[in-house]
């Protein structure tokens, strides 16, 4: 299946780079078919991490990297606190180098201003970067994308309910990921037996743990010696200071690690390296202690334990915003935390099934097709055909 004629770009522009492993997969199967791929990053990390990805076929990508003006810049030391600026101005400032392609892959949203804001022709691609609960990932904005990939028939499923996609144009492709991952091994970070607790907080200052529950957490775990820890959490969490929920309205400052717990044997503390972005952690911890990040779907390609701490008091029964919550205990204080520990695994008999059945519904597989594959496929023949094969 080949389509002459058509540039495809796939726009990496974020401060971080655990967007890149949701489409950059995508690429080398894109060239396989013929297809005139660009790969265009806001940082030299991005740029560093997709090369090392596309390593097979990169002589037949270009590269280009975008940035913004001294102006922007300057603004963007104080607007960063409040909203997503560098990241729209690379959107408006370089319109010109957008324009020259026939369809953008994306993995977030904020680039649907170049359609609603910037008015900008260009057919928009979007894979989501994980496959969460949270209500940020089933906004209107989503109706603003020509194309939307999706990993499995949940999120299909409440896309469908709120009308944010259309029959003929969007399709269930599975992780792109996954594909990259070797899921079999499983690295070793800790030279002794314990049992290893990956601690990964999210960052929103309402619903993340780290902000009433967190100092807690990790002085619970420097005072004992029965369990490692591993602290990861989303990478978004020590990029900045100040933090704003611009879903739930808050501002929060946020606080430092001790440098007494940054300097224990048994605990291992990473606020952003590739580790916390490949399923490094997910791989080579045995329980998952967390509140609201997608990365409890990649833990559970393996049923283990959960905890989630509910810190923020939230009524979580019965609410598709923490589905996840199902697959784990939960806990709302961290005096709670011991027992819920030393019972974990004895409750993986009634949580592990659930994690099966949960994972089967947020990742479609194909034994005989990778996601990227499948996704590359799906891009050419909706640029071909103006719908999906399904529709």
């Amino acid at each position: 299946m080949t389509l002459h004629g058509m540039k495809i770009g796939f726009l990496f522009n974020h401060d971080c780079i655990h967007q890149v492993s949701h489409t950059a997969p995508i690429i080398c199967q894109l060239v396989a078919l013929g297809q005139d791929v660009t790969v265009i990053t806001s940082s030299v990390e991005q740029e560093a991490h997709v090369r090392r990805m596309v390593a097979a076929c990169a002589r037949n990508v270009t590269f280009v990297r975008i940035d913004i003006s001294l102006l922007a810049r300057a603004v963007n030391v104080v607007a960063r606190s409040f909203l997503p600026f560098r990241r729209i101005a690379n959107l408006r400032e370089n319109i010109r180098l957008f324009s020259r392609f026939d369809a953008l892959v994306v993995p977030e949203t904020t680039s649907a201003l170049l359609k609603s804001h910037f008015r900008l022709d260009i057919k928009l691609i979007y894979f989501p970067h994980g496959a969460g609960d949270r209500s940020i990932g089933f906004r209107d904005v989503t109706r603003f994308f020509d194309l939307v990939l999706l990993p499995g028939e949940k999120t299909r499923e409440r896309m469908q309910a709120s009308h944010l996609i259309r029959p003929d144009a969007h399709s269930v492709v599975g992780y792109p990921k996954f594909d990259i991952v070797d899921l079999s091994r499983r690295p070793r970070f800790f030279d002794n037996d314990r049992p290893t607790v990956l601690y990964n907080p999210h960052f929103d200052p309402v619903l993340s743990s780290w902000w009433d529950m967190g100092l807690e957490v990790l002085d619970w775990f420097a005072r004992q010696d029965d369990y490692n820890l591993i602290f990861a959490p989303h990478v978004m969490l020590f990029r900045r200071n100040l933090h704003t929920s611009v879903e739930h309205r808050r501002l929060r400052l946020r606080r430092m690690i001790p440098q007494k717990i940054r300097n224990l044997s048994h605990i291992l503390i990473d606020t952003g390296s590739p580790n916390s972005v490949d399923m490094s952690y997910v791989r080579g911890a045995d329980i998952y202690l967390g509140d609201v990040s997608s990365q409890i779907y990649e833990w559970i390609y393996q049923p283990r334990p959960c905890i989630f701490l509910n810190s923020h008091g939230a009524k979580w029964r019965d609410n598709p915003n923490y589905a996840h919550w199902n697959m784990g205990q939960v806990i709302d204080r961290v005096d709670e935390l011991p027992h819920a520990l030393a019972v974990a695994q004895a409750q993986q008999a009634l949580y592990g099934p659930r994690q099966q059945v949960a994972f089967a519904a947020t990742f479609h597989t194909a034994p005989d097709e990778s996601a990227a594959s499948r996704a590359a496929r799906d891009i050419v023949y909706f640029l071909s055909h103006g719908k999906t094969a399904a529709a």
